[in-house]
């Protein structure tokens, strides 16, 4: 599994005891760590037809701010980790502006988007495939089927909407069986064997195409 977009946790952790002694420097430091991160998460998941019309950058400020207004809350009762909370924020504001943007509510940003923003390379799609490939295939031999990457991207987006969401959590955003965990609401066993049967019923459709 590749490294995760999200910043350690250890300085996070020092940052936000600061946010809530009160410090105002704590707080801006803790967003400004962030703030590369919330970019390659819109960067990767939010639809690329929208990001013709909007600049990220606004959307990842956006979020900023909203966070800012409720940090005092998140201190006050943190629900999760700080960059998973940041994450949901962030999910609501792409939801939010896929809707604006793309004109109708009743339609699935899951389904439509994309999985990987116009800056992003195969490395993920990479990574998915040597998982999924033969173990005797070796990932030099697998890098050299260029075709595989579109395959499996356009594989990924036939599955239903949960599979296909912790698949993109585990293997584009790189969020960890707990964090996953987390951002489901689920024990991690159970964000476990729903990872496995994603993965097992990618397999299938791979296999049948």
């Amino acid at each position: 599994m590749g490294k995760s977009i999200w910043p350690a946790s250890d300085p996070t952790g020092e940052l936000l005891q600061g946010a809530r002694d009160g410090n105002p420097q704590a707080t801006n430091d803790l967003f400004d760590r962030h703030r590369s991160a919330l970019r390659r998460l819109v960067q990767m998941r939010l639809d690329r037809r929208v990001q013709q019309r909007v600049d990220v950058s606004d959307v990842v400020q956006d979020v900023l701010t909203e966070a800012s207004t409720r940090l005092t809350d998140y201190l006050a009762n943190p629900s999760m980790s700080f960059h998973l909370w940041l994450r949901q924020i962030a999910w609501d504001h792409m939801i939010d502006t896929y809707r604006r943007h793309r004109g109708s509510a009743k339609r699935s940003m899951d389904r439509e988007q994309s999985i990987v923003g116009p800056v992003a390379d195969d490395r993920s799609t990479m990574e998915m495939i040597v998982q999924l490939q033969d173990p005797e295939l070796t990932p030099a031999a697998a890098a050299i089927q260029s075709e595989m990457t579109k395959r499996v991207e356009a594989t990924i987006d036939q599955l239903d909407a949960n599979d296909r969401e912790i698949i993109l959590m585990r293997h584009f955003e790189y969020l960890s069986n707990q964090e996953v965990a987390e951002v489901l609401g689920l024990q991690p066993a159970a964000a476990s064997m729903r990872y496995l049967r994603a993965v097992r019923r990618l397999r299938e459709l791979l296999d049948n195409l």
